[in-house]
């Protein structure tokens, strides 16, 4: 870099250092600016120590415009040589800074991988911290060894900062001296000049300093000095001004000068005096405006010209006199110089190129509906024009299309064969059958299986009335037991009237004999754990009617039960039992407290109960009056003289261990519309919100109890009528599933009319029943899209909808999918229910809800609740040194958390407080020991000017601890935490210190034995790496196994890495049980007995075997009579090796729950994922109770996964986010398994949400493992981010906005969202101004289509309209395939689609690759393809587009420019008064507002368009490109890129190529170069060639519909939302063969479930086509499969064939119609065979 430009930058970044350290303090006083002197700096590893960085932003270093192509460089001469060394200088430099940081653990986000989208920031190079050093060396390998080549003398650390041409290159005999007494004299004389200008002081003190070392230039002084006035005086946007005509000669002084100039300037700054001096005399920070480089070359060339006098006003020059006199003392400069006017001649100023506002046409446009909105812009309207020469002829083949045939009914489009029927119902069938397996894994809140409640139609329509006098009724309920709250209520005589009526009947008789019976099985149960689990269970599972008989002595015989653990762990002597002893205890006080409220109750119970709870020393429990009293089925073995007291006082004894177990209901009451559970006060006012059809807005967090509410909404659609329809939007196909499920688990209806169901599922690649014949459609947000923006529901289906539930609704912050959100909430028709548990900003949000709702004459309440049902506590997790696997240990008893555990750490909350300038995150819960602990360190670290009050004392809480008393306290304790925080001299660093004791003290154990009490298997101890996932993460599952915290998720957000862990865990596993069987003596034993076994049955039954097959009324096909199997059958269960299987997994050496699944049921579903072709390694470790879940799966594992994970069977599954998003599966613990740039404080939230679920746990823990501890305390204590929103107004959502009015006729239904949609509030662009511009981009965009022939003056959808909006999901794309279509391009290109197939279809990849899947590559420079790109089978740089396509977007993309550089000038001229003189962020306002520069300077026009602050450099209104008009446009004008339909080509509009991935696929179809050469990650390759395959689908359908082909169906089906890529395609092909499979392994008499219409399933049978009895082989199903997938591509290739003989009848005749007709259908033909060709890749590849 020249010396002249590097001084400048560093100058530049100086300047924004202290500007930033200065401004922000008065701006955003909550930001702080911290400098390092590099990367290496202890500092700055000190700083991300503390931080927690999520990830670090920074450049490479690469270059990916060689110098010697670089157009800036143009015309230069260029010393090669001194570039070259000058890139490897800065590649290395920037490459060490992230070799140090990945080395560290840290992720890497590149900045040149950025893509900027709306308010988001996407970037597609991120590089995940490895702590192995062995990875980063073998990734940094080409920087080190080419840094080594270069110097080999230099270590990384030495190159890294070596210095470089810098500040010597200036002068190397320049000897700077500035010292602080000569800056104060200068400040003392500018003082009496009279300003406080930083930037006059620091010209003055650079200018005496450069006169101290060398002779200046008076002119150059002077224009110095001229150009700070001028500055100061005149301005912002009056400064534009053209470059002089500079000889090089004198360019040569020019740049000497500002060299010397800028270095000392930045030296001063970083003085250490400076900002002292400046803070003393309160000096205004303006140094950003330091030079202007024009104004001062120019008033440099006018006094060199001699017009000094013209230069400057009167004032002005009285100034500049005065300045002058203050530095002619040291630099010599003779005061006439400044006077000298000899004449000149003067450039001539140039004129502005842009025309005025009122010259600006705009096309011919009228509407009805949108004439209102856009009534306030005024433009001139130009006469129509016509269509280009090759546009007119392809508009009149696209005529003869629409005119020669009658146009399609979109829904009558294509009649679905016979065969198509059959196909689609069993389709149907075998997703219900799926489902009915997938709802049999739901449970209710009490842990019981679901069943579906007959809903039927209510008469009564549920007014605002009703709903407020249900909700007095309920604030009544709510006071009186409010004000009975310590006195627990109990209705003595109504209690023993119920108990005598109940004993006096059959059924009490009845259940206490069963009781008897099952109380002695109980008994004879050795183990006094099992016993206590089977009691909960017989007692929970028990209907309601029999338990309120002997729920009173049930309880109590688990309390003896738990009474007798007691009495033996207190009895034992080690130590390491009192955790266990403390868990007992607590659960015999919270198994105490339940009796209050049980029924049946009785002296006897209740006198021998208190006896136990003074034995024990337990807080008093008042029980109501009891005047029944009856004799217990048994005798309680109490034995209290043994039982040893609590030594702990009675209320730290409570919130120490207690808090898990406390009364949680805080202002719970009855409600007849809740039938399973009493409902929180917040989820009442919920109800009524819902019965008066009122919007609501629920944010709570996870476990709080949110998803009854989307069912009690579901049942009111149900019982209002049959046709009222319900829309539940869930984010992820995954959450659809589950609620598809468990509706089907909830509701059946019967329906009058056939084709009705009660729900259905429609996502993208599958539907499951009638999406438009259901009540409840469960589905994902681009489909809701599709649906209330297609014409053909407008008058029907849209008109039904009754509510839309959006679940998850933070989802709408996100990059990709967000927009679809926010126009959804714009467009519903209905009152909505939004729910979320991760929301930052809920109150501004609410606010933009509300305005929303509102203009579509809907109310919205917020509903807010912020306690978790069941608390979280965080560990980290240091794993051992050296760990000796020899099966899983055995799991403890009563102990709730890991505290305690060698190797884990327990993270109190507010210990993660270290960054005090995030203050305490709202959501910051601490659970009674959290409060307990953080009040006992407050009191040991008080002082006299911050006491603890004594009011704080948890001696002040009731005797009976709930846990409405701990949230109060905890509220208490934090208001005082948080004044200690905003105060430096407070105690608050020594209380998080001593908090944060125990992370501080975590070491790794030395040796860890998982079974040390087992020594019948010796294990050689394994070397752990405590970076290394994969070999540390079966140690911690012991830990959890040991307190029986499993089930766990643990989250990775890497694929490749779940499936790693996954593999490495079973591994570990499978050597450890083979080292077991070949050294157990036991095993080898047991072996011997089995084939003994074997070898006895083998003789017994050889006659038996021999029998011929025979069928009798007494005998079985086998010839042997039922009596006999009975009798072999008992025998059987008898012998202990009847059931035992050598190769399944050993006791310990897996983490399944064989009890929780049938044997059958495990062998369907791996007969059903075998068939699917699933890796061998997945479907074995499901046997050992692993799973892996990630939307890479294939989804019917994922299912099995999911249904696995809930029934219990599974009990440890590896994640990426996949489950954090309101999937139903409860764990007990999560584990974040290695740190990833995704794990940020949303997903942290929403995954540590899945521990701990309301109804499953009554506490849940999280374990970091592999973080960092300040990465663990920023998750805790980072806030949530605020919800942000998008551009919601695409262009293709206008378009097919108006092909909604037009193909629906205007219905008021479509009339209506468009008003909707336009009237409303933005989320991101709120206000008046924002809606104007909103209105006007929409004018604009409207001016677009009509330019471009998609829209016509009247609004009427226009030529290939349909396409475009088919392809609304590419966007930009879909309207560059426009232009290519209109202009003829494609006609050309395919015109030879016979004659050259291979190359026609080469460069259809091509071209299609530019348009669609577009992603930059970044990595373009030349070590990049010397090293990568050279040995790979890839091209990666996507080549170019052929020269007429190209010609024909960057026409298409300048007229874009055009027409949007007019929205911005009418914009700026109807609603923009205020200048743009203000810097982002700081909002420092530059110059003054209102002198211009004089005359003489000759200032070119001021800009409108542009920014002032970027026309300073000459640029005027006249722009290259539409990012150069996005980028430089001025303030106070929206105008986000992606939201204008262009797409920049390359290299004429970008720099950067495109990445061939999908060209490089479709040539060598590798997945492994796809990765290491393209830089796609290998998980994300299915996902984006199945996008690609869809837009090929998409595409072609199109046309087969645009031309009426017949049997469209061949084309993928007429159907647009029917259409799925070629992955997904080759799931539905899965699901096929597996339907086959299934019904030809049933026989004759095949069953197949089928949605009977009323919610539920029934079951049909059918014949088999084969012949009766005979099963068809697997084989002959693949085969048969086989043939009809032939047959279909056959059909496909006959009807190509078809049209092929028409066009050659049509070659011998005339030209017209044939000729026109050839161009589509050659179109078509060659997307056809591209798509095919494409897909067999896709699906040889995935095979």
């Amino acid at each position: 870099m020249p010396s002249v430009s590097r001084s400048k930058y560093l100058l530049a970044r100086t300047i924004i250092i202290r500007h930033l350290e200065v401004q922000l303090q008065l701006s955003h006083p909550t930001v702080k600016i911290y400098t390092f002197s590099s990367a290496l700096d202890p500092l700055f590893q000190r700083y991300l120590n503390a931080s927690g960085a999520y990830f670090i932003m920074t450049h490479d270093g690469a270059n990916p415009t060689p110098a010697d192509q670089d157009p800036r460089l143009k015309g230069q001469k260029l010393d090669v040589e001194s570039i070259q060394s000058e890139e490897l200088r800065r590649r290395v430099m920037f490459r060490t800074t992230i070799f140090a940081a990945i080395d560290q653990g840290y992720n890497i986000a590149l900045i040149d991988g950025l893509e900027w989208m709306d308010t988001k920031v996407r970037d597609h190079s991120l590089v995940q911290g490895f702590t192995p050093a062995l990875n980063v060396k073998q990734i940094m390998t080409v920087v080190v060894e080419g840094l080594r080549e270069a110097n080999p003398a230099l270590t990384i650390d030495e190159t890294a900062y070596a210095s470089g041409p810098d500040d010597s290159e200036i002068g190397s005999d320049l000897r700077i001296h500035i010292s602080e007494e000569s800056a104060r004299l200068m400040l003392q004389e500018v003082s009496e000049f009279g300003t406080r200008s930083e930037r006059l002081l620091l010209t003055l003190v650079a200018l005496k300093a450069m006169e101290a070392q060398q002779e200046m230039d008076g002119h150059l002084v002077t224009a110095m000095l001229s150009q700070t006035l001028l500055i100061t005086h005149t301005s912002l946007s009056s400064r534009r001004l053209e470059m002089p005509a500079i000889p090089r000669t004198k360019r040569r002084e020019l740049d000497e000068f500002l060299a010397v100039f800028v270095h000392i300037s930045a030296r001063i700054l970083q003085q250490g005096f400076w900002n002292d001096l400046c803070t003393e005399a309160s000096l205004d920070c303006d140094i950003t405006d330091l030079i202007d480089g024009r104004l001062f070359v120019t008033v440099w060339f006018e006094l060199v010209n001699g017009s000094a006098l013209r230069i400057l006003n009167t004032d002005l020059q009285t100034k500049l006199q005065g300045l002058l006199d203050m530095v002619t003392p040291v630099s010599g400069i003779p005061k006439q110089l400044a006077l000298d006017k000899p004449d000149s001649k003067l450039p001539p100023a140039a004129e502005s190129s842009l025309s005025p506002s009122d010259r600006l046409t705009i096309l011919p446009f009228s509407h009805s509906v949108f004439d209102k909105h856009l009534q306030p812009i005024n433009i001139t309207i130009q006469a129509s024009r016509n269509p280009s020469g090759r546009s007119a002829k392809v508009f009149q083949e696209v005529s003869h299309w629409h005119n020669a045939k009658r146009r399609l009914d979109p829904k009558a489009a294509h009649v679905p064969s016979d065969r198509d029927k059959m196909r689609a119902m069993r389709k149907n069938q075998f997703f219900m059958a799926e489902m009915a397996g997938y709802a049999a894994s739901l449970t209710g809140v009490t842990g019981k299986i679901l069943e579906p409640e007959l809903i039927t139609i209510s008469e009564d329509a549920k007014p605002a009335k009703e709903a407020a006098e249900r909700t007095k009724e309920n604030s009544d309920t709510a006071k009186q037991r409010k004000g009975q709250a310590s006195k627990p209520v109990s209705n003595a005589k109504a209690i023993i009237a119920a108990n005598v009526a109940a004993k006096g009947g059959g059924v009490a008789d009845k259940t206490l004999a069963a009781w008897k019976t099952v109380r002695a099985n109980l008994d004879a149960e050795r183990s006094l754990q099992s016993r206590y689990r089977k009691t909960k269970a017989y007692l929970r599972d028990l209907p309601s009617d029999k338990r309120a008989i002997v729920q009173a002595e049930v309880e109590y015989y688990i309390i003896c039960t738990l009474l007798k653990m007691y009495r033996i762990l207190s009895k034992q002597t080690n130590g390491a039992n009192q955790a266990q002893i403390d868990g007992v205890t607590a659960l015999v006080f919270s198994t105490i407290r339940g009796l209050i409220v049980a029924k049946g109750l009785t002296k006897t119970i209740v006198n021998q109960v208190k006896s136990i709870t003074q034995a024990l020393r337990l807080p008093n429990v008042e029980f109501s009056a009891v005047e029944t009293d009856g004799k217990l089925s048994f005798e309680p073995d109490l034995r209290l003289s043994e039982i040893q007291p609590v030594p702990t006082a009675y209320h730290e004894f409570q919130l120490l261990h207690c808090g898990p177990y406390m009364d949680r209901n805080l202002d719970s009451a009855p409600d007849a519309r809740v039938k399973t559970f009493n409902p929180d006060g917040w989820q009442r006012k919920v109800l009524d919100e819902l019965d008066a059809d009122r919007s609501i807005f629920v944010v709570a967090p996870t476990s709080a109890g949110k998803t009854f509410i989307s069912f009690y909404a579901m049942e009111k659609i149900l019982r209002r009528n049959d046709d009222s329809i319900l829309v539940y939007v869930a984010p992820t196909k995954a959450l659809v599933n589950q609620i598809g499920a468990e509706i089907q688990a909830r509701f059946k209806k019967a329906y009058r009319h056939a084709g009705r169901s009660v729900w259905a599922i429609h996502t993208r690649d599958y539907r499951i029943n009638n999406p438009s014949g259901c009540q409840i459609l469960v589905t994902v947000p681009h489909i809701l899209q599709i649906m209330l923006l297609s014409s053909s529901n407008a008058k029907s289906w849209s008109r039904k909808v009754r509510c839309i539930i959006f679940d998850e609704i933070h989802s709408i912050g996100q990059a990709e999918d967000g927009v679809v959100w926010e126009q959804l909430l714009l467009l519903a028709p209905c009152p909505i229910i939004a729910l979320s548990a991760t929301v930052g900003n809920p109150e501004q949000f609410n606010s933009w809800l509300t305005s929303t709702q509102r203009s579509s004459g809907f109310d919205v309440t917020m509903i807010t609740h912020q306690h978790r049902y069941s608390d979280l506590r965080k560990f980290i997790y240091e794993p051992p040194r050296q760990f000796s696997f020899n099966g899983l240990p055995e799991p403890s008893f009563g102990t709730l958390g890991l505290d305690g555990l060698d190797g884990l750490a327990f993270v109190h909350p507010v210990a993660s407080l270290v960054n005090k300038s995030r203050g305490i995150p709202q959501d910051l819960s601490l659970e009674a020991r959290d409060c307990l602990t953080l009040w006992k360190s407050m009191c040991r670290h008080q002082t006299k000017a911050f006491p603890v009050d004594r009011t704080l004392d948890p001696d002040h809480l009731p005797q009976v601890v709930r846990k409405a008393h701990i949230i109060e306290w905890e509220k208490q304790l934090k208001m005082l935490l948080k004044s200690w925080m905003l105060q430096e001299e407070s105690p608050f660093d020594r209380v998080i210190k001593d908090l944060g004791q125990p992370i501080n003290d975590l070491r790794p154990p030395t040796h860890y034995v998982s079974r040390p009490e087992d020594n019948s298997v010796t294990t050689e101890a394994v070397a752990m790496k405590a970076d290394d996932l994969y070999c540390t993460t079966l140690p911690l599952l012991c830990k959890l196994q040991e307190r029986d915290a499993l089930p766990a998720i643990l989250f990775n957000y890497d694929r490749s890495k779940c499936e790693r862990i996954c593999q490495s865990i079973m591994e570990q596993l499978k050597d450890a049980e083979n080292s077991m069987k070949e050294s157990s003596p036991t095993w080898k034993s047991k072996i011997r007995g089995y084939e003994q076994y074997l070898a006895n049955k083998s003789k017994q039954n050889p006659k038996k075997m021999a029998v011929p097959k025979k069928k009798g009324k007494a005998n079985d096909e086998d010839g042997t009579s039922k009596a006999d199997k009975m009798q072999d059958a008992a025998s059987e269960e008898a012998n202990p090796y009847a059931n035992f299987n050598p190769d399944a997994p050993v006791e310990g050496f897996h983490f399944a729950n064989i009890a929780k699944a049938e044997a059958a049921e495990l062998a369907a579903i791996h007969k059903e994922l075998k068939w699917r072709g699933l890796a061998p390694w997945l479907m074995e470790s499901l046997t050992r109770g692993i799973g892996v879940h990630h939307a890479g799966m294939n989804r019917k594992y994922r299912q099995a996964v999911e249904m696995l994970f809930r029934k219990g069977f599974l009990r440890v599954v590896i994640a990426t986010g996949t489950l954090a998003l309101g999937i139903n599966m409860p764990c007990a613990t999560v584990i974040f398994s290695g740190d990833s740039v995704f794990l940020t404080a949303l997903n942290f939230r929403q995954a540590a949400g899945r521990a701990g679920r309301r109804g499953f746990d009554l506490l849940g823990n999280v374990v970091f493992q592999n973080i960092s501890t300040a990465k663990v305390c920023r998750l805790l204590s980072s806030r949530l981010p605020d919800m942000t929103g998008h551009f919601p107004i695409t262009t293709t959502l206008i378009l097919r906005l108006f092909s909604l009015l037009y193909e629906s006729g205007n219905t008021k239904y479509a009339v209506d969202a468009i008003n909707s949609l336009l009237s409303q509030p933005r989320l991101y662009l709120d206000g008046p101004a924002f809606k104007d511009q909103v209105l006007h981009h929409l004018r604009f965009s409207i001016e677009y289509l009509r330019r471009h022939d998609l829209l016509s003056a009247e609004g009427v959808p226009l030529n290939f309209a349909g396409l475009t909006t088919h392809l609304y999901y590419t966007e930009n794309s879909s309207f560059a395939l426009n232009a290519l279509l209109k202009e003829g391009y494609l006609h050309d290109l395919c015109s030879e689609i016979d004659e050259a197939e291979s190359r026609v279809l080469r460069t259809l990849m091509i071209v299609m690759a530019h348009l669609f899947g577009r992603r930059p590559c970044r990595h373009s420079d030349q070590e990049y393809i010397e090293n990568i790109v050279k040995r790979s089978p890839s091209i990666v740089f996507l080549p170019k587009l052929p020269a007429s396509a190209a010609q024909i977007l960057q026409q298409h993309n300048n007229q874009t420019l055009q027409i949007f550089t007019t929205y911005v000038r009418t914009f700026v001229d109807q609603h923009i008064d205020q200048p743009d003189n203000k810097l982002p962020l700081t909002g420092l306002t530059c110059g003054s507002n209102e002198n211009s520069l004089p005359a003489s300077l000759h200032p070119l026009p001021r800009t409108i368009i542009r920014s002032p602050f970027v026309a300073l450099s000459g640029h005027s209104d006249t722009f290259t490109s539409i990012s150069d008009l996005c980028t430089s446009v001025r303030s106070h004008v929206f105008l986000e890129q992606n939201a204008i339909p262009h797409l920049p080509i390359y290299p004429s509009e970008t720099p950067t190529p495109l990445n061939a991935y999908l060209y490089d696929f479709y040539m060598h179809g590798d997945i492994d170069a796809l990765e290491t050469a393209n830089g796609v990650r290998k998980s994300d390759v299915w996902f984006l060639l199945n996008d690609f395959s869809l837009v090929l689908a998409t595409i072609q359908t199109s046309l087969a519909n645009f031309m009426k082909i017949p049997d469209a169906s061949a084309a993928g089906g007429a159907d647009m939302q029917d259409l799925v890529g070629g992955g997904d395609e080759g799931n539905n092909r899965d699901d096929e063969a597996v339907m086959a499979e299934r019904d030809s392994g049933y026989g004759s008499a095949a069953s197949s479930v089928v949605d009977d219409g009323s919610g539920t399933l029934a079951t049909t049978t059918g014949g088999n086509s084969s012949g009766a009895g005979k099963a068809k082989t697997k084989k002959k199903v693949e085969d048969s499969w086989e043939v009809e997938a032939d047959a279909d591509a056959q059909a496909e290739v006959e009807e190509e064939e078809a049209w092929d003989d028409g066009d050659s009848e049509e070659d011998e005749g005339p030209q017209t119609v044939g000729e026109m007709e050839k161009g589509f259908l050659r179109i078509y033909k060659a997307v056809g065979k591209l798509k095919r060709e494409f897909d067999e890749k896709f699906k040889a590849m995935f095979a």
